[in-house]
């Protein structure tokens, strides 16, 4: 029986995880790298207090080292696994900052937003000057930009928004690591149609595969979380694919909950500081629909389904379906 790589990879990536979950969890535990939950949230998650929190290593383990190995044939694999593991790293310091000094905010705003545009800026410039890429910018409907400064600012952009979009999605159990499975089969289905996306089909279906690993530790009731450590790796994956395979505004729609949870958000923030009132019970959204009498199981789930159908409509946008 012939199996295409992308299986291959997606089921080694998988049970690599798998394997891992066993081992990380309890040397999280042991450690008492528990999940501080803040005082301002909803009351059913006070019960997930002291949960192991930094478990984006599940995923971030296979990542890496698939990435190794598969980067010797595809070297477009290195920028992505690189702005993955940068972003999980700044994560990975955040995460430790909040279990060791007790401090809900880990590190400062300041110091986690310089931080992400260090990384952003890295993966930016290297894949300007040192890749095949090509630094025309496509913004459908209106134009195509071919200039190298703009290439860079906008890779940093997306970078930024879509890593703060995910870190900010993931807040209910199985909720972004679901979600981000669904977007990487995407990119998996869509590199498929171009036979020069190899590279991306094979990156995205290790994501693939690590993200359902950690869903099996992740799924409620939590066994772990993946704390800022996956959640900001997950951000750049997903970002870094789209960037790479030409297609960055495709996020608006397959990456569609992270833009409302982001933007419920924003949203929030101007509406009480103008206003002096909020919009949403609370946000991000997924807070909204619990406080509004929502199970958290029925959130994550409905939202898993709203992203199935937006990755529907990104394969139909782009020709594939």
């Amino acid at each position: 029986m012939h199996f295409s790589i992308q299986v291959v990879v997606f089921i080694i990536a998988f049970v690599m995880a798998l394997i891992a979950g066993p081992i990380l969890i309890p040397i999280l535990t042991r450690l008492k790298f528990g999940q501080t939950v803040r005082d301002d949230g909803p009351a059913t998650h006070l019960k997930k207090t002291g949960t192991p929190n930094i478990g984006g290593l599940i995923f971030l383990v296979p990542i890496f080292l698939l990435s190794v190995f598969f980067g010797r044939i595809y070297p477009e694999i290195v920028p992505m696994a690189i702005v993955t593991i940068g972003f999980g790293l700044i994560g990975f310091i955040d995460d430790y900052i909040k279990v060791k000094k007790r401090r809900k905010d880990g590190l400062y705003p300041k110091q986690k937003t310089v931080g992400l545009l260090l990384v952003a800026a890295i993966f930016a410039i290297y894949t300007a000057y040192f890749t095949d890429l090509g630094v025309d910018i496509n913004i459908p409907f209106i134009c195509t930009i071919n200039q190298r400064w703009f290439f860079i600012v906008f890779v940093i952009f997306v970078l930024y928004c879509t890593t703060n979009a995910v870190n900010i999605t993931d807040g209910l159990d199985g909720l972004a690591a679901g979600i981000t499975l669904i977007v990487m089969v995407f990119f998996t289905l869509l590199a498929m149609s171009r036979k020069e996306w190899e590279y991306g089909m094979v990156f995205s279906s290790i994501v693939a595969g690590g993200c359902l690993g950690f869903l099996t530790f992740n799924i409620h009731p939590a066994k772990v979380f993946m704390g800022d450590t996956g959640s900001l790796a997950l951000g750049g994956a997903v970002a870094a694919l789209a960037i790479m395979m030409k297609v960055p505004f495709i996020i608006l729609i397959v990456g569609f909950v992270y833009v409302a949870e982001l933007l419920s958000v924003a949203i929030q923030v101007v509406s009480f500081k103008s206003r002096g009132k909020r919009v949403f019970k609370m946000a991000p959204l997924h807070h909204h629909f619990e406080l509004s009498g929502w199970k958290e199981t029925k959130v994550v789930y409905s939202f898993w389904i709203a992203t199935v159908i937006f990755c529907a409509i990104g394969l139909i946008v782009l020709g594939v379906i």
